[in-house]
């Protein structure tokens, strides 16, 4: 069985990140995939946006099959949201499972900092996703010595979706930017309007 793990903040969730999604799927085949929002991410400030309405916005990835589940996991967790216990905690609720984890391009280079991060090479296998066009030769040197620490690594080919959350937040990208379902939500709760009057 393979579990493809794809987590994030998701504030909002955007069209991007379907599009990486979609690639990684394509790249690993797997029998589930659990999208699943962060609670407090140690590597970013804590979303203003309450976890109930990150996770109501991320069922916009059901489209992508029905493999596809959302998991409450992180949000429901107080403290930070470490990638090695949420691969520990999926290791021993599928102890037969090869787990898959998305990378992109941006956590990829900065990947030594991650707690553990030896651990989580120990537990899965990554999934890169490039996050600019011309970024293939530099992330081919990150894989090749991460690889020389064990880490087994899988290349999700998309053509990148020049798109960001915090633009969306800012409001220089609106409705375009997101799946519909999302803007609804972003619309009928008033997200990001503190945001974007400063």
């Amino acid at each position: 069985m393979k579990i493809l793990l794809y987590g994030g903040t998701f504030d909002p969730p955007h069209w991007g990140h379907i599009n990486n999604l979609r690639a990684a799927m394509q790249a690993v085949q797997p029998d589930k995939v659990i999208v699943m929002p962060a609670g407090i991410p140690p590597h970013k400030a804590a979303s203003a946006t309450p976890g109930s309405l990150r996770l109501q916005m991320c069922r916009c990835f059901l489209q992508l099959g029905e493999q596809v589940e959302i998991s409450d996991w992180e949000i429901s967790h107080e403290g930070k949201s470490y990638t090695v216990n949420t691969l520990r905690m999926l290791h021993s609720t599928y102890p037969d499972a090869q787990l898959y984890l998305t990378v992109g391009s941006d956590m990829l280079t900065s990947f030594r900092t991650w707690r553990e991060w030896q651990s989580i090479l120990q537990l899965a296998t990554l999934v890169v996703e490039s996050r600019e066009a011309d970024d293939a030769a530099m992330l081919a040197e990150f894989a090749d010595s991460l690889c020389g620490d064990g880490a087994r690594i899988l290349f999700a080919r998309a053509k990148p979706v020049p798109m960001s959350s915090s633009e969306i937040r800012q409001g220089s990208a609106g409705a375009e930017a997101v799946p519909p379902e999302v803007w609804q939500i972003i619309s009928s709760r008033g997200l990001y309007q503190c945001e974007k009057s400063e």
